[in-house]
C-alpha cells in the first residue's frame, strides 16, 4: 500500500473511531463512503464487506466498558440480536446480488432518511428498570423480535453496524433510557456484524489490510472522541444535530455520485 493510502486508511478509521466516541453510534455509516471515495476501494462489496469487519471489532472493544458500567441489558439484547442475525444473513446476499452502483444509491437515500430521523425529538417515557422476564415476555417480544429483524435486514443489506438504527429500535420497542440503549445496541452490532462479515469474507470480499488499519486508526479516534465529549459535556445535543447534518450532507453526495 502506497503512503498516501495508508495515511487515508488511517484517517478514516479516526474518523470512525471519533464518532463514536462524541456520540456513542453512527461512526459505521460512514464507513462505506470513506473507503470508497477516500480510501479508494473501487468495489461497493468489497467496501462493504471490509467495513463490517472493522465495525464488529471496533464494537466488541467498546462493549466491554459498557458492560463494566452496567448499561446493557443482556436478555433484550439477546433476542434482538438473533432476530437481527437472521435479517442480517437475508440482506447480506441480497446486497451481494444487487448491482453495486444500485446498492450505492439506496445506501445515500437512507443515510439521508436516518440523518432526517436524527433531527427529530424523540418523546419517549423512559422504563429504567425495563427487563425481559416471564412477566414481561409478552408484552415485549412481539416488539423486539420484528424490529430487530428489520434492523438487522438493512444492516446485512448495506454492510453496516446498524448502531444508529438500533438505538432507536430498542428504544421503540422497550423504552429503555438512551445510555443504556447505546451499551445494549453494541451486542446487536456486534453479533450483526459478525454476520455480514462471515458472509462477506466468506465470498472474498474483505481486504484485511485495510481493516486492520481502520481498527488502529479508530482506537486513536474513539480516544480522542471520548476526551472530547467529555470537554463539551453538556453539548451532546448540539454534536448529535451536527452529526445528523454530516450524514445528510454525505448521503447526498453519494447519490449524487453513484447516480
Amino acid at each position: 500500500m502506497e503512503a498516501a493510502a495508508l495515511v487515508a486508511t488511517l484517517a478514516s478509521g479516526a474518523v470512525i473511531g471519533m464518532v463514536l466516541g462524541l456520540v456513542g453510534g453512527g461512526g459505521s455509516i460512514l464507513a462505506v463512503p470513506l473507503l470508497i471515495y477516500v480510501v479508494g476501494i473501487g468495489s461497493p462489496h468489497a467496501a462493504i464487506g471490509t467495513a463490517a469487519v472493522a465495525v464488529t471489532v471496533n464494537a466488541l472493544a467498546s462493549l466491554a466498558g459498557h458492560a463494566r458500567a452496567g448499561r446493557v441489558k443482556w436478555r433484550c439484547a439477546s433476542v434482538f440480536a438473533v432476530a437481527g442475525m437472521t435479517g442480517a444473513a437475508l440482506g447480506a446476499e441480497l446486497g451481494k446480488a444487487f448491482d453495486g452502483k444500485r446498492l450505492l444509491v439506496l445506501f445515500g437515500l437512507l443515510m439521508i432518511a436516518v440523518g432526517l430521523s436524527m433531527l427529530r425529538k424523540r418523546r419517549v417515557v423512559e422504563a429504567p428498570d425495563v427487563r425481559l422476564t416471564r412477566s414481561s415476555a409478552a408484552a415485549l417480544l412481539p416488539r423486539l423480535v420484528p424490529v430487530g429483524f428489520g434492523v438487522g435486514l438493512a444492516a446485512g443489506f448495506f454492510g453496516i453496524g446498524g448502531g444508529f438504527l438500533i438505538v432507536p429500535g430498542l428504544i421503540l420497542a422497550t423504552a429503555m433510557p438512551l445510555p443504556v440503549a447505546i451499551g445494549t445496541s453494541l451486542v446487536v452490532v456486534t453479533a450483526l456484524g459478525l454476520t455480514t462479515a462471515t458472509s462477506y469474507a466468506m465470498s472474498g470480499l474483505v481486504d484485511w489490510g485495510v481493516t486492520a488499519l481502520l481498527v488502529l486508526g479508530g482506537i486513536g479516534g474513539a480516544l480522542a472522541g471520548i476526551a472530547l465529549g467529555k470537554r463539551l459535556g453538556g453539548r451532546k445535543g448540539l454534536l448529535e444535530r451536527s452529526f445528523a447534518v454530516l450524514v445528510i450532507a454525505v448521503g447526498g453526495y453519494v447519490v449524487a455520485s453513484a447516480a
